[in-house]
């Protein structure tokens, strides 16, 4: 009954992607969400006052003219956090609309069930599946290949994009030599690190260099995402289904 449901949630917010985006006009990556909101009738605001990244208000118009859909964005210095701020708070204003095609009605739908709407319309947004589904193989789900194809969604962005698509994968991505966090595609718990995933990683945080290796059902790509001040690995983990899934 879940699979069902996740299905119907994640196919009406694929169909909204897919029609925001041909309402902006943009057809293959990258996507800039400041276009979608332009293409959208929204404003986009430099707000230096507020505290979150951005928010999401409707401002008075002048003069008897309507409302106007206004993102207030925070000053960042990551290209990618302001490309995600945005691509959030359109979700925000889209919300009802896939709480319709979800047969939701909007007004008992919860807050917190809005922002995860938001939230998930904004991944699809900037890494829509059906492109993620033909880029992916093409370039051998290689990370770094495919964030210079979508260079406006950050590193992990991408990575837990890969999570919805066909394959049976596992993402792993580790903080200053700890996992932050591991997910699967696939229900059932997430097995623990495999001795192979740990090697790969292991070369990966120290030689800062990628590394793909095979073994049995494990295929392990690992990419590291370092910078001033911050070691960061993503590893990908393709598996072929047999019994060793759940050990």
């Amino acid at each position: 009954m879940w699979d069902e449901t996740y299905q119907q949630y994640s196919a009406a917010l694929d169909q909204l992607a897919t029609e925001l985006l041909q309402t902006a006009r943009i057809r293959r990556p990258p996507v800039d969400a400041f276009a979608v909101a332009k293409a959208l009738g929204m404003i986009v605001a430099i707000d230096s006052n507020q505290q979150a990244r951005a928010r999401y208000v409707r401002l008075q118009g002048s003069r008897g003219q309507p409302d106007r859909p206004t993102i207030l964005l925070r000053p960042d210095p990551r290209f990618e956090r302001r490309q995600w701020a945005v691509a959030h708070e359109i979700g925000e204003h889209v919300a009802h609309r896939a709480l319709r095609l979800m047969g939701v009605d909007t007004e008992e739908a919860s807050p917190r069930l809005r922002e995860r709407v938001a939230c998930q319309l904004a991944g699809r947004l900037l890494v829509p599946e059906r492109w993620l589904r033909s880029d992916g193989p093409r370039c051998r789900w290689n990370l770094l290949r495919l964030k210079a194809l979508y260079r406006t969604a950050s590193h992990e962005l991408i990575a837990r994009r890969m999570l919805e698509c066909p394959l049976p994968v596992i993402i792993t991505v580790f903080d200053h030599g700890q996992i932050s966090w591991r997910k699967a595609n696939v229900p059932g718990r997430v097995p623990r690190l495999s001795a192979l995933e740990a090697r790969v990683w292991r070369r990966v945080h120290h030689n800062n260099r990628p590394v793909r290796k095979s073994h049995a059902h494990l295929h392990v790509q690992c990419w590291p995402v370092h910078e001033d001040g911050w070691r960061r690995e993503v590893l990908r983990t393709e598996v072929e289904f047999d019994d060793g899934w759940h050990q």
